[in-house]
């Protein structure tokens, strides 16, 4: 495994790549790594394309068993088979369960900044969206429970919740899960967690907690999704699963995927199931690797009088203020000095950027060094 020499990915149609294709511009945007995955699920994939039949293909009941035996070592977390159900992306999970709750008109809740899906899904799916903002404290960022519990009406019926969080990079603790846990339940709320960042724990001793495993009573009032593509990376398989304990809310959630949701690849199924077999060296190289950028993040931005960073708990992305250059959109600035970040606006909070720093050290120092002028 080799975390520290650049890949060129510039002719294989990368989304993250393509952007800025031409232009001497470093993509630090999109939340895929520039890293190769796992051996293991390349030789998955190798074997599995050796056979040379590719015609429609269920979920492998031994993919079935590789994830609840993952969510029990892993999150502590006894997962039925009947409670999956698979999916090509987690973006069709939030709008899935945008449809499947409430009715037309009702509300939708969620806290900005937030991954760009959560401001989209709802009105998508005919519901009005309700944002609480998170509150930036002490170089990090908290709820704001009180603002929270006043914002929800006879109307509001999901709650969206990014755990852990994109972009903050904030792993919720177990009390502020426990305070979430008694809103949903008070005012009635089906909650759906975007869980898909839950391997990519960087904070020491951290462990996470699915809100669907911390009260066996409030599982049945939750939608969880979970995917290998992040910690892996593998997003461009498509392969995702939401966990849905209580029968009548995933039937729901069923008969709105019908005649409209594909199927998942079955290549997808294949390096979804090698990651979840993974024997871990990789993924524990990763985090170290992840770790190292982080710090490097640190020092630099430590030195900086006009920007000001988040370090991140979990995920390979960090939140940067960039208000001082301009509150509104800073991007361009970045841009102009060959770095290309994702814009605060789309968020829902101007004047931020995210930087990707899933990728070689030598990349990152390079991008810094691009902006060393904005410092």
């Amino acid at each position: 495994m080799d975390f520290q020499t650049p890949i060129d990915r510039s002719a294989t149609s990368s989304q993250k790549w393509n952007k800025y294709a031409g232009q001497d511009v470093l993509p630090m945007w999109v939340a895929d790594m520039d890293f190769a995955s796992p051996d293991s699920i390349i030789l998955a994939l190798q074997e599995r394309v050796a056979h040379g039949v590719f015609g429609y293909t269920d979920a492998p009941d031994s993919l079935v068993e590789a994830v609840q035996t993952y969510a029990a070592q892993h999150y502590g977390w006894q997962i039925d088979a009947s409670w999956i159900v698979w999916l090509p992306g987690l973006v069709q999970g939030l709008n899935l369960a945008c449809r499947a709750v409430g009715e037309a008109g009702d509300e939708v809740l969620t806290a900005t900044p937030i991954y760009p899906p959560f401001l989209r899904a709802p009105g998508l799916s005919n519901r009005n969206l309700l944002t609480v903002p998170l509150l930036q404290k002490n170089n990090t960022w908290e709820w704001d429970f009180t603002a929270l519990e006043a914002a929800i009406t006879p109307k509001t019926k999901l709650l969206l919740l990014c755990h852990p969080h994109n972009p903050v990079g904030r792993a919720w603790d177990m009390e502020e899960l426990t305070r979430l846990i008694s809103i949903a339940r008070r005012h009635q709320l089906i909650v759906c967690s975007d869980d898909i960042h839950c391997d990519l724990l960087l904070a020491e001793g951290l462990k996470h907690q699915p809100l669907a495993a911390l009260d066996a009573s409030f599982a049945a009032q939750t939608i969880t999704l979970l995917a290998p593509s992040k910690a892996w990376n593998i997003a461009g398989l498509g392969c995702s699963l939401a966990v849905i304990p209580d029968p009548a809310l995933r039937a729901r959630f069923q008969k709105e995927m019908a005649g409209i949701v594909p199927s998942v690849n079955l290549l997808a199924f294949t390096a979804a199931e090698a990651a979840y077999r993974d024997d871990g060296i990789w993924h524990a190289e990763l985090i170290v690797t992840l770790r190292a950028n982080r710090d490097i993040l640190q020092t630099w931005f430590a030195g900086s009088e006009r920007l000001k960073i988040t370090l991140p708990e979990a995920t390979y992305l960090a939140w940067i203020d960039a208000r001082t250059l301009d509150p509104i959109n800073p991007l361009p600035y970045f841009e102009a000095l060959g770095v290309g970040l994702s814009d605060g606006r789309d968020f829902g909070l101007p004047g931020f950027v995210r930087l990707n720093f899933g990728c070689p050290s030598v990349t990152l120092k390079a991008a810094l060094k691009r902006i060393e002028s904005l410092r």
